[in-house]
């Protein structure tokens, strides 16, 4: 009885963690398609792919992986999903296609690079948007079954607002990641951009914090309700931190780039792990707010998942895959560390 009782729980947190992953692993790739557009030279386009044209289809693994354990674990949640949000989900596959094409045939191509570059810019930004536009969805919930609603449901300002947020959030992570890659001007113009968008990023938390709050009661009452509030206190506090950090390495980049003097390696790395953290700490937020439900107000992991067999019958598969895609996500990670030193050789 009670590993039937702690199997939803188990599946509800490795949920968690494939989305976390995915959003902080393929976030920063997605991200460097958002940022693509903002760099000039075929030069800064060749670095900025071959920055991430290693680790991109690897990072996707994550994916995959939450939408197995959500249709194995949680079927009916998969279910009211994949019905409402139809369209957004195929319309982020297709970006996510556009974007892997764009990989394999940008480099070999001369008169059509140009809609390669358009087609690897569109297809992230796509991807992201229609991610961001379904968490809002989600976040701001419905008393309605979503089986019942419109299949236009997604189509409200704030999805539409955390769309964007998304967007800005990857593009982010993408520019501190660039920093820990680059040397030189790219690295100055991506610390820059980095800035900017950190001051856009936490504005939007700030407002999505805000609308949380004050429109659901529910969530106003596990954040300020009683005393068990105080537990969930460090959480905006270290963001809150991490920005400040974040801001000021940043700072530090362009500042050492403008007295002509090589910016040590020891803090190269730390601006992503910055932006990591700012995230970590957004989505232990998100979950502070949500628990249990993986559909707020409708459907909580206990009532969506799936018979105790089905949770036994996929724990021998979960136990051998997910020890092989961390070992190989961080063996590859190690084998391409470092910086992206030309345009043409990559490494």
């Amino acid at each position: 009885m009670e590993l039937s009782l702690g199997l939803p729980l188990f599946y509800f947190l490795l949920l968690g963690f494939a989305v976390l992953m995915y959003v902080l692993l393929d976030g920063f790739d997605l991200g460097i398609g958002i940022l693509y557009p903002w760099f000039n030279t075929d030069a800064e386009h060749d670095h900025l792919m071959r920055s991430v044209s290693h680790v991109w289809d690897g990072n996707e693994t994550w994916l995959v992986f939450g939408g197995v354990i959500l249709f194995g674990a949680f079927p009916a949640a998969y279910a009211a999903i994949a019905s409402q949000f139809y369209l957004p989900i195929v319309l982020m596959l297709l970006g996510l296609i556009f974007r892997g094409v764009a990989f394999e045939y940008r480099f070999k191509s001369d008169s059509s690079r140009r809609w390669w570059n358009t087609a690897f810019a569109a297809g992230s930004s796509l991807a992201a948007f229609c991610q961001g536009l379904m968490l809002g969805t989600l976040v701001q919930g419905s008393s309605d079954s979503l089986l019942n609603q419109s299949s236009l449901n997604w189509l409200s300002p704030f999805s539409l607002f955390c769309g964007f947020a998304v967007m800005a959030g990857y593009a982010l992570l993408a520019c501190c990641y660039l920093v820990m890659k680059s040397r030189g001007e790219l690295q100055q113009k991506a610390a820059r951009y980095g800035q900017r968008l950190l001051l856009a990023v936490m504005l939007a938390m700030l407002l999505v914090s805000l609308w949380t709050v004050f429109i659901e009661a529910e969530i106003r009452l596990r954040w300020f309700g009683g005393w068990h509030g105080l537990w969930f206190v460090p959480l905006p506090l270290l963001s809150l931190l991490a920005a400040r950090l974040l801001f000021r390495d940043l700072g530090r980049v362009q500042r050492q780039f403008q007295a002509e003097q090589e910016v040590q390696s020891r803090h190269e790395d730390r601006p992503f792990w910055l932006a990591a953290s700012l995230f970590l700490f957004a989505f232990a937020g998100l979950v502070v707010s949500v628990f249990p439900y993986l559909l707020p107000r409708q459907l909580d992991y206990l009532q969506a998942a799936a018979p105790d067999s089905s949770l036994q019958f996929m724990l021998p598969g979960i136990f051998i895959f997910v020890p092989l895609i961390c070992a190989y996500t961080l063996w590859g990670y190690r084998i391409f560390a470092g910086k992206v030193e030309d345009f043409q050789e990559g490494y």
